[in-house]
């Protein structure tokens, strides 16, 4: 071998890592943008960037990096720039996560135009300020009077004043004049006090005069309609293909008003949010409300609470919303659901993805429906931040399957339990997993039965939790010592500690205490073998 190939053989390989080429520079950006506008565990909480915004974006984050990986590679150069390259994908990763989390500006500059449109008044008429009170023909005129001639309101609210016949007539001619701009009309509480007839009056006046707008959002709230009110109201409904909210809570949504309802809107193809709320619309009325949910296909929120819905119409219900696949809250609070129905739910539960908020205190689900619906929950909504499950007959028995549900809700923040028998060993079993939820931040946990022995080890599960905002252990059977332990434990954040005046000391359930010795060994075995 000659001297050449020697030298050659033994000359070191270099390769420079920094800077990069531009077009790895390019590729980078691609690949950023790329991942910046496929859906994610993130899109789907903070909204998807379109394309363009996600380019502008890499464009920014990459130059940053770019910068950020100079800087180091010249002050602290290790040859190859191995370590600027490190530095350029990590501060890329970390800022492209930012950008992820803050979700797209179009948005946020959209809401911010319409919230500053609002606040000059050119937009937005508004007369609900003020006390409650009737407005009569004369003063209907005057306050009116923006309304007449050119303007450029889309948002109307008539709230919290009572027309009669006089100031109905007076509105008529107005809203005529004004209904092809309206998108937003607020006649909540406008019709308090009247008689029958003369309510029943001056709603077909209102819908007659708003009859073929097209309105996005309609709230026709707090006027006790019944049947009669909401088959008054049939000119405007029936006129209404693009709505996207409906409001009708404390209206006497009968079972016959339920389905008048129903019949009279013809279209919810676009509706985003349904509300009905203390009504009295019962198991019938339920199912007429699932045709129209059924109907509703872009549904993202959906309430129907303190409505007096038994098994048969909450079954109804849960099968109608197994369509609704873009559901983001869900408020079921206060019917007769059962057993029967909270299964009935839980088996669409796992259709929910984007769900943030669900509401289900009392509907008498007992141990199993709870299970069932947190046995659903676990394996969906990774979304939620929100669980409700307060008076619903729960026990230590269900405790498991609902911690194994809440341990897998990262964005969990609020945990509502209260007014069940959950006692100290549902108690102890909930302390053991708080330390896995980083985001939780409220406990309600009162009513349930529980002593200084399970109040304690929940006081110090999240008593050093960062940024945790408050537990709820109110009307429990924690002794007078014990209280005031856990105001020790509270020294230095009292606030999160909530009122304890409804507690009761001697309330403790003696014959449970009799036995307690007994089981403790029994628990103590379960919670050693417990994983969260």
């Amino acid at each position: 071998m000659d001297s050449t190939a020697q030298t050659y053989q033994h000359r070191p390989l270099s390769i420079k890592l920094w800077p990069p080429s531009q077009s790895t520079r390019l590729m980078l950006v691609e690949r950023m943008t790329k991942n910046l506008t496929n859906p994610s565990i993130f899109s789907r909480k903070y909204g998807l960037l379109s394309k363009e915004e996600a380019e502008e974006d890499a464009k920014q984050i990459e130059e940053i990096a770019f910068a950020s990986a100079n800087q180091h590679f010249e002050k602290e150069s290790d040859g190859d720039g191995s370590s600027a390259v490190q530095v350029y994908a990590k501060e890329s990763s970390k800022l492209m996560l930012e950008v992820l989390k803050r979700g797209p500006k179009v948005k946020e500059d959209t809401e911010l135009i319409s919230e500053k449109a609002s606040a000059t008044g050119n937009t937005f008429f508004d007369i609900s300020g003020g006390p409650r009170a009737f407005i009569d023909g004369e003063e209907a005129a005057e306050v009116l009077k923006p309304l007449r001639g050119p303007n450029t309101y889309t948002k109307i609210c008539f709230s919290n004043r009572s027309f009669g016949l006089d100031a109905a007539r007076v509105a008529e001619p107005i809203l005529i004049s004004i209904k092809d701009q309206l998108k937003e009309v607020d006649l909540s509480d406008f019709i308090a006090g009247r008689p029958e007839a003369e309510a029943l009056e001056v709603i077909s006046i209102f819908s007659s005069a708003l009859e073929g707008s097209d309105l996005r959002f309609l709230n026709l709230s707090n006027n006790a309609l019944g049947e009669k009110g909401v088959r008054a109201f049939r000119l405007l409904l029936q006129s209404q293909n693009n709505l996207e909210e409906l409001y009708l809570m404390n209206d006497g949504i009968s079972e016959e008003a339920a389905k008048a309802v129903s019949e009279l809107i013809p279209s919810t193809e676009k509706l985003r949010v349904l509300r009905f709320h203390n009504n009295m619309t019962g198991d019938e009325g339920a199912i007429s409300i699932s045709e129209i949910v059924k109907r509703s296909l872009a549904l993202e929120h959906f309430q129907c609470s303190s409505t007096r819905v038994g098994s048969d119409g909450g079954v109804a219900l849960a099968e109608a919303l197994g369509a609704c696949i873009h559901l983001k809250t869900l408020d079921l609070r206060d019917n007769m659901f059962g057993v029967e129905a909270g299964v009935a739910l839980s088996k669409v539960i796992p259709a929910f993805a984007d769900l943030t908020e669900i509401y289900l205190s009392y509907l008498n689900l007992e141990d199993d429906g709870a299970e069932a619906l947190a046995n659903a929950l676990k394996e969906s909504a990774p979304l939620l931040e929100i669980l409700d499950m307060a008076g619903n007959d729960i026990t230590a028995e269900a405790v498991p399957s609902l911690v194994a549900c809440t341990s897998s809700k990262q964005f969990l923040t609020k945990l509502n339990l209260s007014e069940n028998e959950l006692k100290d060993e549902g108690a102890i079993l909930i302390s053991k997993a708080l330390g896995g939820h980083g985001q939780l931040n409220e406990l309600d946990l009162s009513t349930n039965s529980i002593t200084w022995s399970g109040a304690r080890l929940l006081a110090e599960a999240v008593v050093k939790k960062p940024g945790f905002k408050s537990i709820n252990l109110n009307s429990n059977f924690i002794s007078y010592d014990g209280i005031d332990e856990l105001k020790n434990i509270f020294k230095n954040s009292p606030d999160v500690l909530g009122t304890l005046e409804d507690n009761d000391p001697e309330g403790e359930d003696y014959d449970d205490e009799a036995e307690e010795d007994d089981g403790d060994g029994e628990l103590e075995s379960k919670l050693k073998g417990l994983e969260i």
